[in-house]
């Protein structure tokens, strides 16, 4: 039975994503459609997805269809452009009228307006019914990893990150502004830290290295690290049955203060402590008051020694901070402000010649559709997917109005210069732009489409496939 409710479950997401996705592009199109309509232009096929269609039907003079390429689609508008290469040959009516420029940029742009539209209608339902917010604030490191680049810079559990390059932070993660994501995207040859430290009186300037872990080629390249982990209240969520936790007498609700006599301001500094399997101190809080108990962390028994992340544990789920969450209702236009700061913000980063991000760390439908899953898989990831749907649908309102051959902004360029040259913009060469540029785009997607699996399916066994849910014996320890 449980199978086969996660079989329907998985099934429904996928769908949803579908849908979803499907969605966006009909609204898309559907904005061409009537625009071209309103224009008095001649519609031959409006077609969700390209290719030949596998499915089609005619209603009023126009073939509705779904074609076999995944990917996008089109409303065909043979006065608007010669797109023949793309969207297969159509033939126009006897006695059209021509088609005004003003007509033909009225129905290029209509499809991005639309889009805008959605992103706004998105928007709209976000504002109302709120979005999910994990509590990342604060920007104390509370474990530095052990020989990475910041312990070797000097950074240490306890510091406050007041700067970072220059740039004031006050969250962790977030907005493209938090701690995270400005060491990822930096651009210097280090990553300078202003910290403010305990017992310190004025803030230090820390300069440190950062490390690109290693990835297989068909893997996206990975962004900077430096080894620091934001401090978060070590909270027992659960004990695991038979563990040493449990027979340490821990109970759901400790607070761990410190191992070994050494505070502890990270759940990464108790799994470093653990690994060596030798008996610890935990100094726990509990109903307010401080004890001591003694945890000797063992290896799970259903846990292989030497495989991947297998080590030691102590047999406790940790309440994590970002399970605590709350709604915020930002206004629509804020939503469409953030997500235009982020699109511009990541080209600006994929444009500087210093920057690690780079056009590989761009999605396309399968990346997109995966973290679209991941989303609905989560508590309350409707919501989730609401407030993606916004940054969704500007990018894509965006990228479709920008002046390039074959998308909408070109169509718009080209009725411009209609306009002033008195005379179509057309030709062999025109349609050689336009076939090259088909290509360049499709090289673009394939090479995206092919990131996105190696990111889903690469880097051999996953760690939830190689470690199963930790079980211990009552002979374990």
């Amino acid at each position: 039975m449980d199978t086969l409710l996660s079989i329907l479950t998985t099934t429904g997401i996928i769908i949803g994503v579908i849908l979803l996705f499907n969605l966006m592009i009909f609204i898309h199109e559907l904005g061409h459609f009537w625009a071209a309509r309103w224009r008095g232009l001649h519609v031959d096929r409006f077609q969700i997805w390209f290719g030949k269609p596998w499915w089609k039907k005619e209603v009023n003079g126009v073939q509705w269809g779904i074609g076999w390429i995944p990917a996008g689609g089109f409303v065909s508008l043979p006065q608007l452009a010669s797109m023949e290469s793309i969207e297969g040959k159509a033939d126009l009516p006897e006695g059209l009228k021509p088609v005004k420029p003003l007509d033909k940029l009225i129905v290029a742009a209509a499809g991005p307006v639309f889009s805008f539209l959605l992103a706004v209608v998105f928007a709209v339902a976000v504002w109302l019914i709120g979005k999910p917010v994990a509590e990342s604030v604060g920007t104390t490191i509370g474990y530095v990893q052990a020989g990475s680049p910041a312990e070797k810079a000097g950074l240490k559990p306890g510091d406050t990150i007041l700067e970072i390059d220059g740039a004031p932070v006050t969250k962790w993660v977030g907005n493209m502004e938090g701690v995270t994501e400005l060491v990822m995207m930096g651009e210097r040859d280090t990553v300078d830290f202003l910290v403010q430290r305990p017992g310190v009186e004025k803030p230090l300037l820390i300069k440190s290295g950062y490390e690109l872990p290693d990835k297989k080629w068909y893997e996206r390249k990975a962004m900077r690290m430096v080894g620091i982990v934001k401090a978060d209240p070590c909270v027992i969520g659960s004990v695991l049955p038979d563990s040493p936790a449990a027979k340490a007498g821990l109970k759901p609700g400790d607070k761990v203060k410190a191992v070994n006599g050494a505070p502890i301001m990270s759940v990464a500094a108790v799994r470093e402590a653990s690994k060596s399997g030798v008996p610890l101190e935990w100094t726990i809080e509990r109903d307010g008051k401080e004890m001591s108990v003694q945890v000797t962390p063992v290896l799970p028994s259903n846990w292989k020694k030497g495989a991947r992340d297998a080590q030691p544990i102590a047999g406790t789920l940790w309440a994590s901070s970002f399970d605590r969450t709350q709604l915020e209702h930002p206004t629509p236009w804020q939503q469409v402000g953030v997500s235009l700061k982020w699109m511009g913000d990541t080209f600006q980063k994929i444009a500087a010649p210093k920057s690690d991000v780079g056009v590989e760390q761009l999605s396309g439908p399968v990346g997109i559709g995966s973290h679209l899953y991941r989303m609905f898989s989560s508590p309350d990831g409707w919501m989730m997917v609401l407030w993606f749907a916004v940054i969704l649908n500007v990018n894509l309102a965006v990228l479709n109005i920008l002046p390039l051959p074959v998308v909408d902004g070109g169509h718009v360029v080209l009725s411009l210069l209609e306009m002033i040259f008195k005379r179509p913009v057309g030709g062999v060469v025109l349609e050689y732009v336009q076939t090259g540029f088909v290509f360049v785009l499709m090289a673009f997607f394939l090479f995206v489409t092919f990131k996105d699996f190696g990111d889903l399916f690469g880097g051999g066994s996953k760690p939830s496939e190689e470690l199963p849910p930790p079980v211990f014996r009552s002979a374990d320890a």
